[in-house]
């Protein structure tokens, strides 16, 4: 999603009206209940990452959607590939993306992306999943970001 292009962008920059038609104020409620439904949700990942964009750690939500696609994948082939593509953008000690996961995962992941399995970066996923849940979405929760959409989606309603 470019910066020029991006809906939620527009929103917190010039305070836009215009949403997703789709947005509901029952979504946008969901996500403060709890993380897995900021989650679960259709537009609550998306949303996520554009704060986290906004407070440069936007590497954790990458890491953990890449993960999620990564785990779609079903050739041999291509999921020796991507692994070593995450490793290189999220596990490799300075890392353009690196997540902060102990030397234990790390040396795990390293033994397992030889023989990639859809699996080897779950305990790093949860890690990450974690860290987000627990340090970054009560943040965001709090955030003008949140409150500004909130206010918008209420006002739509209305």
């Amino acid at each position: 999603m470019s910066r020029k292009n991006c809906w939620i962008c527009k929103m917190c920059r010039n305070g836009s009206q215009k949403l997703p038609s789709k947005l509901t104020l029952e979504e946008v409620l969901q996500w403060a209940q709890s993380f897995e439904n900021l989650m679960t949700t259709k537009y609550g990942p998306a949303v996520y990452a554009a704060y986290l964009k906004m407070e440069h750690s936007d590497e954790n939500i990458k890491f953990w959607m890449a993960c999620e696609s990564y785990k779609k994948t079903a050739s041999r082939w291509s999921r020796i590939s991507r692994a070593k593509k995450l490793y290189k953008i999220y596990i490799q000690p300075q890392s353009p993306r690196e997540i902060n996961i102990d030397s234990s995962i790390r040396e795990t992941i390293i033994k397992n992306i030889q023989e990639p399995t859809q699996t080897c970066f779950e305990e790093a996923q949860k890690i990450v999943y974690m860290h987000m849940e627990m340090d970054s979405y009560p943040r965001f929760l709090k955030s003008e970001m949140y409150k500004k959409l909130l206010k918008t989606v209420q006002s739509n309603n209305s």
